[in-house]
């Protein structure tokens, strides 16, 4: 049996644009009305999974209330830690050392930025998630909400890219995307 996932994205930050991995930016008013906009003819779930920063997890709180559902935080579903560049963007990164930032982009499996956590223990990381959570929830309908890098790796994956690709796949703020996660964790978009 497949578990189907709903991936949301959370909305706009008061962080802004930038590397914002592992810092606990709360959502804009904008990121909140994005979200309910994106789900506002959505439902269905039985379940809501997210993050435990504060950007997913006090609207997936919020809606777990208003629908009546469980909420469960899954910390290995948190967004990659970007290190040195925690808090910067891809302008100032680019002004100091062009060959990383390019790196990074281009291979981020095979470039890890200064004391970061690299995209290969990310990736088990949030795979090993995905597998607990279709182990244990296969036959269901979850709503995931999460982050940008966590959605990319599950849609580049279920798309079949390459790895290299993995951060060319475009994940706005609240974006909504359908996966199905097979008993052997292969991955299509629903």
């Amino acid at each position: 049996m497949s578990l189907q996932l709903d991936l949301l994205r959370h909305g706009e930050t008061t962080g802004g644009n930038g590397f914002r991995g592992s810092l606990d930016d709360a959502l804009t008013e904008r990121g909140w009305q994005q979200m309910h906009a994106t789900l506002a003819e959505q439902g269905g779930w039985d379940l809501i999974i997210s993050s435990p920063l504060q950007r997913c997890e006090a609207f997936a709180r919020q809606l777990a209330e208003v629908k009546g559902l469980p909420l469960r935080i899954e910390a290995d579903l948190r967004e990659l830690h970007f290190g040195d560049w925690e808090g910067r963007n891809a302008a100032e990164i680019l002004l100091e050392d062009t060959e990383a930032l390019g790196s990074f982009w281009n291979d981020p499996f095979n470039f890890t930025p200064p004391n970061a956590e690299p995209v290969r223990d990310f990736a088990a990381r949030v795979m090993a998630a995905i597998e607990r959570l279709q182990q244990e929830l296969a036959g269901q309908r979850v709503l995931l909400v999460t982050h940008g890098g966590v959605m990319r790796l599950l849609l580049a994956q279920a798309r079949g890219l390459p790895q290299q690709q993995m951060l060319q796949v475009e994940v706005g703020h609240a974006a909504l995307h359908r996966l199905q996660v097979a008993a052997d964790l292969s991955l299509r978009e629903a």
